[in-house]
């Protein structure tokens, strides 16, 4: 008997991981610039299943460690689908990244790895979302990225609004949109329809869980407000070091490195611009360009550069961590990425490896647990600010075993209305 209460438990508890939600690991401090890029740049993880795509990162150690990799195929929530990995892979995973090549004239060693999708060992047989894991010689989890895969079965006609509440009309912007299909009859849209809504590319703060506010026939309308908004932010900061050597945009100064082997660059002083008027400054949306301007193959000739960052911001962060980040670290509220508050010069202070080019980030604020106050944000909410939102459409049909991403819909603010 007591042996049947162990196996008993011990099955209780596999079931209870299995339907863990699936979430990224950000990987540890020698895995750099890790990217899922299409036609050469670097680009927001949505993808048609029919696509073709990469997925890149460097490792500074430079020894050309041997990496695996793993997919998980996900519900609309994140936990794993009942699809057994035959069902959503044509082929099958675990296996060893071969696409690897180390850094060529640079002062910071590093090797580069490539995964290309499809690939002759692994191709996707069905939409949805996934996690995809990169695993080392011991087959243990290093880090983790998540990736959508979606069919155009759908039309999603988007169009982004000012917030209609006046407390928030200068802060504000709401995605109203609608889901119209030809060949898809909608079976209780309501509780089979999930949308997932998505600003510059991250899946870090979606909007998820939001249902149709009526039908027309067939057709489902959002037109919310309050559920359907997110905080406008400002246009990215960027700094350019495409010549790793001179003092290029946002750059003061170079150290060449003598102690420790590589480039540093010293940023210009920023000041918090929530209290200012907005100004237009044109940006890349968070996203980076790796880019050295005397290489041929910047994945492997780009070096890296110590970054040094310094913010002054109101006394009200001190309460709270300040981070900075972009797509260049997945937006990671992480220990490497906060910045450290000098008492002395009375402003915040961070060092960041970056590999060279042109690097949109943001200051972010954020409390002890690590919930982002995008309220108080050091550089303001403005309803002007440029951004690019994406609406995923889901759809479980009756006695579906998993949720299809059947839509997609894109919409940049510049055309915002009221």
């Amino acid at each position: 008997m007591p042996n049947m209460k162990l196996t008993y438990l011990l099955l209780l508890a596999t079931l209870f991981s299995v339907a863990q939600k699936q979430t990224e690991l950000q990987p540890p401090f020698n895995i750099k610039t890790v990217q899922f890029v299409q036609s050469g740049q670097v680009t927001s993880p949505v993808f048609l299943l029919t696509d073709s795509f990469q997925f890149e990162f460097d490792d500074l150690y430079g020894n050309e460690a041997n990496y695996y990799y793993e997919i998980v195929h996900c519900n609309y929530d994140w936990t794993p689908s009942d699809l057994a990995e035959a069902e959503y892979l044509q082929g099958f995973d675990n296996q060893r990244i071969q696409d690897y090549t180390n850094s060529l004239t640079t002062l910071q060693l590093y090797s580069h790895y490539k995964l290309a999708f499809p690939n002759r060992f692994t191709k996707f047989k069905v939409t949805g979302n996934y996690l995809l894991k990169i695993l080392n010689e011991a087959h243990e989890v290093v880090f983790s990225r998540k990736f959508v895969l979606y069919e155009d079965r759908v039309s999603v006609p988007l169009q982004i609004k000012r917030a209609r509440s006046m407390d928030l009309i200068e802060q504000k912007q709401n995605l109203d949109f609608a889901i119209k299909s030809q060949n898809i009859t909608f079976i209780n849209p309501l509780t089979n329809v999930k949308v997932m809504l998505i600003q510059n590319g991250r899946l870090d703060n979606v909007i998820t869980n939001v249902k149709p506010q009526f039908t027309i026939g067939n057709d489902l309308i959002y037109r919310y407000d309050a559920q359907t908004q997110f905080w406008g932010g400002n246009e990215f900061r960027f700094f350019e070091n495409k010549d790793i050597r001179a003092a290029n945009n946002n750059i003061i100064k170079i150290d060449p490195g003598k102690d420790n082997g590589t480039y540093s660059a010293y940023l210009y002083r920023a000041e918090a611009r929530g209290n200012q008027p907005y100004t237009f400054a044109p940006d890349i949306n968070g996203r980076y360009l790796v880019n050295n301007i005397g290489a041929t193959n910047n994945a492997i000739e780009a070096d890296y550069a110590w970054i040094y960052f310094s913010l002054s911001a109101p006394s009200l962060f001190t309460n709270k961590d300040v981070y900075i980040n972009g797509m260049f670290n997945n937006f990671a509220l992480s220990e490497e990425n906060k910045m450290d508050y000098n008492a002395d010069k009375g402003i915040y202070e961070k060092a960041l490896m970056i590999k060279q080019g042109f690097t949109n980030y943001q200051f972010v604020v954020a409390d002890k647990k690590g919930v982002v106050d995008y309220k108080a944000a050091v550089d303001g909410n403005f309803w002007q600010t440029e951004n690019d939102y994406i609406v995923l459409v889901y759809y479980r049909e009756p006695n579906g075993r998993y949720d299809k991403v059947i839509g997609r819909g894109y919409a940049n603010s510049e055309g915002i209305t009221n």
